[in-house]
């Protein structure tokens, strides 16, 4: 029999996939080549962008992409359209003078209770990718708030679908969703998921992470950092993947770059 990740070991298949030889290379911390979730000081982090920036590259990542919160979310000084096009701009700036890491412009924005976006597409054009994600009306219902991630995922210029499910473990239960609705409509729409490595989220679950696996869409593993120690939250969001069986070739930021903005892309 072939050796069985201890990750694997929870009495599904994995005993017949290893008498047969089939047990997958899963997804480990040195494949990941960049960063898609982290703040900085322009919304509720801790750090520059041009610090992050610096630690990202210090952790060997190729990228990262900024995502501060959008104008929506207040409490955590979410950016105005003004702002998020200074940062744009700053950020060009940027990598201009930066060697060994890029910057990637982005934004967490959130999803609205009707299932718009939170910024106009207008703005949301100009960035490399966004994080979608619902802070906001946790208490609709099911189909309602299933609904909700579906019209969302109809905009364009939505790519990753942030903790799918809002849970704070020990703190709050996630609200509840369709989660075959959302991936089958992910699949369809060229949308991905998020894990977010974040030790008070480890979102998606492994069980949900397998239902993304299954249905042939990808995942991104974030740490959602606020600060340049947060990076090393990433190892949690590989325990979680690597329960779920992912291999490197269904995490978004396996890829560098150049075959990542591809793959966005819609």
């Amino acid at each position: 029999m072939s050796f069985i990740p201890p990750e694997l070991r929870e009495g599904r298949d994995e005993i017949v996939k290893a008498a047969r030889g089939n047990i997958p290379s899963l997804i480990c911390s040195e494949d990941i080549c960049g960063e898609l979730h982290a703040h900085s000081t322009s919304s509720d982090g801790a750090n520059t962008i041009e610090e992050m920036a610096i630690a990202a590259s210090d952790h060997g990542y190729q990228y990262i992409g900024m995502t501060d919160h959008s104008q929506s979310l207040k409490i955590a000084g979410g950016l105005s359209e003004g702002d998020l096009w200074d940062q744009i701009r700053f950020i060009d700036k940027l990598n201009a003078r930066l060697s060994g890491i890029r910057v990637l412009k982005s934004a967490e924005v959130d999803i609205l209770a009707d299932g718009s976006l939170d910024y106009s597409a207008d703005l949301l054009k100009e960035l490399d990718y966004t994080v979608c994600s619902i802070h906001s009306r946790f208490g609709l219902g099911k189909a309602e708030q299933t609904n909700r991630i579906l019209r969302a995922m109809d905009n364009r210029y939505f790519n990753i679908l942030g903790h799918a499910t809002g849970r704070l473990l020990l703190k709050r239960p996630g609200y509840v969703i369709d989660v075959e609705r959302v991936v089958e409509h992910a699949r369809l729409n060229g949308c991905y998921f998020e894990i977010n490595s974040s030790p008070d989220r480890l979102d998606l679950s492994a069980e949900n992470a397998r239902v993304a696996r299954q249905a042939g869409v990808k995942v991104a593993i974030t740490t959602d950092a606020h600060s340049v120690r947060d990076f090393n939250y990433l190892r949690f969001g590989i325990y979680q993947a690597r329960r779920a069986e992912l291999t490197k070739e269904y995490v978004l930021n396996h890829f560098p770059w150049s075959e990542l903005e591809r793959i966005l892309k819609r």
